[in-house]
């Protein structure tokens, strides 16, 4: 088992960004990463979202972008977002192990984490988490799901509207992604129905100023420390007038129908006795936090969440969670990269390595 300061699990924005930081400190982390190549969750996107439709990508760290491409166009985000992540692997000569997927984080001797993976043991002083979501898609469980004799998909693997030429579709959820589908496949499917647990709330995108992203922050924290799971950003923010929402207002999809009730054979209905027919559903219900490797530290709260201050796991201090909560955002993640690694130089200079 070889012997590290520090491992970084995960090489999206927000791995990618503590390891900028761990550097700058002093630092030379081992990044891991399961996927066959650089752009994290970027690299899995549907080839129809461009970065014309692309809202609030931030700079890496120490790095900027630059191909204007990146700033809009009809490229796909899966292929230039990807690219300028390679890039920046390269120009800051990031050792990045890949593909290796993490299998468990415990606690070992010496006052280290072992970290487990197909490729390899580390007994490490400290631990960045930066698995992201996008491995976990949310599938919400409602009556009749089994019965239902269309297609079923999540927004993860979504890859565009021709598919569903002729369709009558149902999309569920109330984000960003379900917008994204919307305004793809509305006037392409035969029929589009949007349905949704709370009402949507629209907020124009000059209306969402600091003073709002701190308060919005502010509450995303304010679960997190009391061990509960992250809540939605869309549940705290609204949605934007992005152009992916001003499309799909344009094209009249966005009529929102409170959540049906049940699934049957071949719709929807609701306890008022409403049905709809449809043969395809689109679950854009979002992602859970992919954690299921740190079971062995045994971190979750009777909340079902971790308790986290900042990035630092309360649990266990070797242990620093970004991409988790309030910090699950491009631009929340290089914050949390520098968070993250300013808490742990503060931890091995109080203990010197064993």
């Amino acid at each position: 088992m070889d012997e590290i300061d520090v491992v970084v699990i995960g090489a999206g924005q927000a791995g990618l960004s503590s390891a900028y930081f761990l550097r700058r400190f002093g630092f030379e982390p081992l990044v891991l990463d399961a996927d066959d190549g650089p752009g994290g969750a970027w690299r899995h996107r549907s080839p129809s979202l461009t970065m014309d439709k692309v809202h609030g990508l931030f700079d890496l760290p120490g790095v900027r972008r630059s191909d204007p491409a990146v700033n809009g166009g009809w490229r796909p985000a899966a292929v230039v977002v990807p690219a300028y992540f390679a890039d920046y692997e390269r120009e800051l000569g990031l050792a990045v192990l890949r593909p290796v997927k993490v299998t468990a984080v415990a606690r070992g001797e010496g006052g280290r984490l072992v970290v487990t993976s197909g490729a390899g043991e580390w007994a490490a002083r400290a631990v960045v988490n930066a698995t992201g979501t996008w491995t976990r898609p949310y599938w919400p469980y409602y009556p009749g799901t089994r019965s239902f004799r269309g297609r079923q998909l999540h927004y993860a693997t979504y890859r565009g509207p021709e598919e569903f030429a002729g369709r009558r579709v149902v999309v569920v959820g109330g984000g960003t992604s379900a917008a994204h589908v919307l305004s793809e496949i509305a006037g392409v499917a035969a029929s589009t129905l949007w349905a949704t647990r709370r009402p949507p709330v629209f907020r124009p995108l000059d209306d969402f100023g600091e003073d709002a992203r701190r308060d919005a922050v502010a509450l995303v924290e304010e679960r997190v420390r009391a061990g509960l799971p992250p809540q939605s950003v869309v549940a705290v923010t609204g949605l934007g007038y992005t152009p992916i929402v001003r499309e799909a207002l344009a094209k009249g999809a966005l009529e929102r129908l409170p959540m049906f009730s049940r699934i049957t054979a071949d719709g929807v209905s609701w306890d008022d006795g409403r049905y709809e027919e449809a043969d395809t559903i689109v679950w854009a219900t979002g992602f859970r936090s992919a954690l299921d490797h740190l079971a062995p530290l045994r971190l979750r709260e009777p909340g079902g969440g971790i308790r986290v201050d900042g990035t630092a796991v309360l649990a266990e201090p070797l242990l620093q969670l970004v991409g988790y909560g309030p910090s699950a955002s491009t631009i929340g993640a290089n914050r949390a990269g520098r968070t993250a690694a300013g808490n742990i130089r503060r931890l091995l200079a109080m203990a010197p390595a064993a």
